[in-house]
């Protein structure tokens, strides 16, 4: 599942398939330095029982 996060670090969109976050990051035409997508089954930790959606994770943070 990823996830698009905007440059405030806010999670604007979720799907299972990076085509589609992409494919919404263009229709609000969100340029690639304005985003970054994270693999949120790859890259969620859960500490204690809270989930860390660090950007710094994010595999295509731009």
């Amino acid at each position: 599942m990823y996830g698009l996060y905007d440059k405030e670090g806010i999670l604007r969109f979720v799907d299972s398939e990076k085509d589609a976050c992409i494919a919404y990051a263009e229709l609000f035409e969100l340029c690639s330095t304005n985003y970054c997508l994270i693999d949120l089954a790859k890259d969620t930790k859960k500490v204690k029982g809270h989930t860390n959606l660090d950007q710094s994770l994010g595999v295509y943070n731009n």
